[in-house]
């Protein structure tokens, strides 16, 4: 059901009920007072056939199901507004005898009493679905409230687990900066032991050497 739809619902069933007791007032009224309620009555007959226009449009732009639905409504309401033209056109006739004049104020406050109750009917229904609706649109939002909390929980969770990767991420470079100051220096002492080697192996070749040049001439003597 539209909200739209509903809410001119609404005003055309408390617009009717209020016409509805004025023709029933205006029946016992005379002169310039009869003037003036029947001008009211009037104007309040074209305010609610402006609102069933707008519901006719917001009618005929819902789906076909809901709009059949909505549709049938409009008809009774068309023939409640087409009996209160009726009602005026009596009034305005005038120069009603007295019985004819009693007798169209008992049907007038009958007709009235049955269109008040119909039309409170009609209003208590629109407006328990416009309850029912705001209860939707409040679980609604009671729901989007809660997704939107489980959201922000999410992102302080993705939050901390960047602050984790990126603390991570800088022991890992850390590490990394380590391992090559340490292979430099196992690289520069691998070359001095090498160099050192090769400094013992020439001066041992040296003593060897002289070792054997000094039992040489010593042998030859």
């Amino acid at each position: 059901m539209s909200n739209v739809f509903e809410g001119y619902e609404r005003q055309y069933c408390e617009l009717s009920a209020n016409l509805a007791k004025k023709c029933t007032a205006a029946i016992a009224l005379n002169g310039e007072q009869k003037k003036q309620r029947v001008s009211e009555i009037k104007a309040g007959i074209d305010e609610a056939e402006a609102l069933i226009r707008k519901m006719d449009l917001e009618a005929r732009s819902l789906q076909p199901n809901v709009r059949a639905v909505l549709l049938a409504k409009l008809r009774e309401y068309k023939s409640d507004l087409n009996n209160l033209k009726s009602e005026v056109k009596k009034i305005v006739s005038g120069n009603l005898n007295p019985s004819a004049r009693d007798e169209l104020l008992e049907s007038g406050m009958a007709d009235a009493l049955t269109a008040s109750n119909d039309q409170r009917t009609r209003l208590m229904t629109a407006t328990e679905r416009l309850n029912k609706t705001s209860d939707r649109v409040k679980d609604s939002r009671r729901t989007m409230l809660e997704t939107e909390e489980l959201g922000v929980s999410i992102l302080h969770d993705l939050h901390s687990q960047r602050q984790s990767l990126l603390h991570a991420h800088n022991t890992l470079h850390g590490v990394d900066d380590n391992i090559g100051k340490s292979k430099k220096i196992l690289t520069n002492m691998s070359r001095r032991m090498n160099r050192n080697k090769w400094i013992i192996s020439g001066v041992v070749l040296v003593l060897v050497v002289a070792i054997i040049l000094i039992l040489y001439f010593k042998l030859s003597k």
